[in-house]
């Protein structure tokens, strides 16, 4: 087919009308560049080297594609989702082969694992030496067969352009997901005759994006009909931009919405319908919508383990309807009653357009609503620690989110600081919060927060890293100083590698088995020192009452990235929690906790829940016994 492609990830990406230019004579390097140029690609993260040296010039010379050098590939990869989660364009990533390329492995698997569009350029050892062992020759396409959507080498130059065009195309339709091209320096240096739009055949990639209408009325009819439903609600509404369709269904019906880790901002945490984040971390009224419902609506997730806990006690009154763009995701994990294949931004409207289409009415669902809001009101957040005068993490990150509001961007590694931040900082729009939830990459926050800055410049954005994360990849602090990205860094800092050590302390007997970062009392490394030998300007906070001024002093900073050290204490601990292997029914909270809270267990205030599932079930017999 005859495509012109565009930047923005819409199905219509591709238009199939636009004419063919005349052939320009050019190397297959310049031919890329002019690919990206056409596609309307802003910004690319890379680093330079022997076998990518070819396209560096020509992409010195353009006007259009702005180069961030980053400090190593990795970091150009998290930019690079950083970027596409912020933005919802495709991220781009540009490496050598061998080393260059490997290191790109670990963001291409976190962007495969969470649906990211990103597409990487990789040079590769001229064709007539692969297989030698040449200098830098790795096998990038073998290596990362399982962690890309597709990839594939060109070896005609000829055929750039539509290599080019076919990679943005899938990395941003369908389920999203990385690309990787891996392009011979011979190819690179080769002429070719570029042709804009490409010739492109993608034999047997057609995403069902529209969902099947018997199946829609089959949904429809099934929600109409249910006592105890639950919208459990992923990523992919978010990747679908189908937030307000989300919105306008869930309001409809009034059916309870619960959001997953990377499902946070497609619904307000302030709506009244909103239970929570659900899972190992997630919140009681969350965990028990799912557990005790009868239904879930399960619109763009995947049964992901950190969610369902034990798989076989996993909400078992409920049918599940599951929709999702990838039709391998459907029944996998959870068998479904109702399975639809499509957009979830089209299947939310679907069903909103057939429900008003049979005038069913809402589902009754007064006692049920009423229950989850009694114990959303019994266990709202709190936090624990010891009382030793230090700060507790919790009281930061919230007090961030108090203090920056809802419409900034936030990125999180991955650990206890992810966790508060998922819990303890407050999501009203898609695309304010980015972290790593597949695979779960320490070292991701920084980088991420840089693509996001750069993907959108205009929004304040801030990484909130852990000290073990901050230190595998601080060095794209740099980049941010160097390239003008003022990011704002919170680096929770309790001298650990704290969600390890939680566990050491729950299930090893307190045996904290090298998970300690530094010596008590010392500051190595200065990690205020450091930020400022990388360009930034940073502060330390270890007291509560400095806390406010920290983060006003930070807002205040425009010029260049901001590092805020607090030192937290090591002993808090993420509640509450599903231990891994156990059942949802099994969420269980610190005794520390209990003053914050009721002095009822959360075990037992599902039990409370199932006591009123139970009397719902008993009027609805009742009344249908009178009405006989």
């Amino acid at each position: 087919m005859n495509v012109a492609a565009r930047h923005h990830p819409s199905p219509a990406m591709l238009a199939k009308d636009a004419e063919p230019s005349a052939p320009e004579r050019m190397t297959g390097a310049q031919a890329i560049v002019r690919s990206l140029e056409e596609l309307g690609v802003d910004v690319v993260f890379g680093i330079p080297g022997g076998a990518i040296l070819p396209l560096y010039d020509p992409l010195y010379s353009s006007e259009k594609v702005r180069h961030v050098l980053v400090r190593h590939e990795q970091g150009a990869g998290h930019a690079a989702e950083g970027y596409a989660q912020a933005s919802g364009q495709v991220g781009v990533c540009i490496a050598t082969s061998g080393p260059g390329a490997t290191n790109l492995v670990t963001p291409l698997a976190d962007a495969h694992l969470d649906s990211v569009p990103v597409v990487a350029i990789t040079g590769q050892v001229g064709h007539t030496l692969l297989g030698t062992d040449a200098f830098q020759e790795a096998d990038i396409r073998g290596i990362t067969m399982p962690v890309t959507k597709h990839n594939y080498m060109v070896t005609d130059p000829n055929r750039i352009p539509a290599a080019v065009a076919a990679a943005f195309h899938l990395a941003s339709t369908g389920r999203p997901g990385p690309v990787l091209i891996d392009v011979p320096k011979d190819v690179q240096n080769a002429m070719c005759d570029f042709v804009w739009p490409p010739e492109m055949s993608l034999a047997g990639y057609k995403p069902v994006t529209t969902p099947h209408h018997r199946r829609i009325e089959e949904a429809v009819r099934m929600i109409a009909a249910s006592e105890r439903p639950c919208l459990y609600i992923g990523g992919g509404v978010i990747k679908a931009d189908a937030h307000a369709e989300l919105l306008a269904f869930a309001e409809y019906t009034g059916i309870p919405v619960v959001t997953t880790l990377m499902g946070l901002g497609s619904f307000p945490d302030s709506h009244p319908q909103h239970m929570g984040m659900p899972g190992m971390h997630g919140s009681v009224s969350a965990v028990a919508t799912m557990q005790r419902s009868d239904l879930l609506i399960t619109i763009g997730a995947r049964f992901d383990d950190r969610v369902t806990g034990d798989l076989d006690s996993f909400a078992p009154d409920a049918k599940v309807i599951h929709a999702d763009i990838d039709p391998a995701e459907i029944s996998k994990i959870r068998h479904a009653d109702v399975p639809i294949v499509g957009d979830a931004r089209e299947v939310l409207d679907a069903l909103l357009t057939m429900y008003r289409k049979l005038e069913l009415d809402p589902p009754a669902i007064d006692r049920w609503v009423s229950y989850l809001n009694g114990l959303r009101d019994r266990f709202p957040r709190g936090w624990t620690g010891n009382d030793d005068g230090t700060i507790f993490p919790q009281y930061v990150i919230n007090t961030l989110s108090r203090e920056v509001g809802p419409d900034a961007i936030y990125c999180a590694g991955v650990g206890q600081h992810q966790m508060w931040s998922a819990q303890f900082i407050d999501y009203e729009n898609p695309r304010t919060w980015l972290n790593s939830g597949g695979l779960g990459t320490m070292g991701y926050a920084v980088p991420a927060a840089m693509g996001a800055k750069a993907g959108m410049p205009d929004k304040e954005v801030w990484a909130i890293d852990g000290d073990g994360c901050f230190q595998m990849t601080n060095q794209e602090l740099v980049t941010c100083a160097v390239e003008g990205f003022p990011i704002k860094v919170a680096l929770i800092n309790n001298g650990n590698l704290g969600m390890v050590r939680q566990w050491q302390t729950l299930f090893y007997g307190g045996r904290y088995s090298n998970t300690r970062l530094r010596k008590q009392g010392e500051y190595v490394p200065d990690f205020v020192k450091l930020a400022e030998a990388l360009g930034c300007e940073a502060i330390r906070v270890t007291r509560e009452e400095d806390v406010i001024p920290a983060i006003r002093r930070a807002r205040e900073i425009n010029d260049r990235p901001v590092v805020i050290d607090f030192i937290v204490g090591e002993d808090a601990q993420v509640w509450p929690m599903v231990a891994a292997g156990h059942s949802n029914s099994d969420i269980q909270y610190a005794k520390d906790l209990r003053p914050l809270f009721d002095e009822d267990s959360a075990a037992t205030a599902l039990a409370d829940v199932e006591k009123a599932i139970e009397g719902n079930a008993n009027d609805a017999a009742k009344h249908t016994e009178e009405k006989n």
